[in-house]
């Protein structure tokens, strides 16, 4: 069972919850999952046992929605820096150093616990459908500065999509654990770089204004196309 039991509504059930769940982070992050319980977390905590469990019934509960809060904030920091992005009107490889930045300083953030939750967060079906959305929704913000630059390619949308999720793994994999000799700054730098190549073609004059329209043709039944 990996969901929490029950929602907080009232403010101070809201502090609770926070409260273990940081109190969670810092032991898990400290000593290892495995090496921590439901009661060390109460205790770091400073709450009953059956005040977690009113919340959250077993370790996994806790992770998915460490889980949770870690995607929530990643998505509502990296929704600010399209805003910065777009009100600055910033150039492709201007955009995409911000971009890239913001990515890999998220990581810099508890990196131990960035690894954990990616290696032991049950992948439960809500958690990767909030992961999807978000993909898709910060997708979306960075097809719709590509089509203001002119750039992106023939699918500037598909484009977009493969770049979040290409930045996303590329920093987790090789930013939290450069090549020996590499230091962190040239893998931003690196990584900066290929996506400014990949999203550098001139944008199709057909998407500028509906690229999935455009798709939808492309990839119709009866279409006459390549996979």
């Amino acid at each position: 069972m990996y969901a929490a039991r029950k929602r907080p509504r009232q403010q101070r059930s809201r502090h609770t919850v926070e409260v273990i769940l940081e109190a969670a982070a810092q032991l898990f992050q400290r000593n290892g999952f495995n090496a921590t319980s439901t009661n060390h977390v109460a205790d770091r905590a400073g709450v009953s046992i059956g005040s977690v469990y009113q919340y959250f019934p077993n370790k996994d509960a806790l992770l998915v929605a460490l889980a949770e809060r870690h995607l929530d904030a990643a998505l509502r920091g990296l929704g600010s820096v399209f805003d910065e992005i777009r009100r600055a009107d910033l150039g492709l490889e201007a955009a995409l150093r911000v971009l890239v930045g913001a990515v890999a300083s998220a990581h810099r953030d508890r990196p131990e616990l960035h690894q954990l939750l990616f290696d032991q967060a049950p992948r439960v079906p809500e958690l990767v459908a909030r992961l999807r959305d978000g993909e898709r929704h910060l997708a979306a913000l960075l097809a719709a500065e590509l089509r203001r630059m002119g750039r992106g390619g023939p699918d500037a949308e598909v484009n977009a999509l493969l770049a979040v999720q290409g930045i996303e793994a590329q920093l987790h994999g090789a930013y939290l654990h450069p090549p020996a000799g590499v230091d962190r700054e040239a893998v931003v730098e690196a990584v900066t770089v290929l996506w400014c190549r990949a999203l550098g073609e001139p944008l199709v004059p057909d998407h500028a204004a509906g690229g999935h329209e455009h798709l939808e043709r492309r990839h119709a039944p009866g279409a006459d196309h390549q996979v």
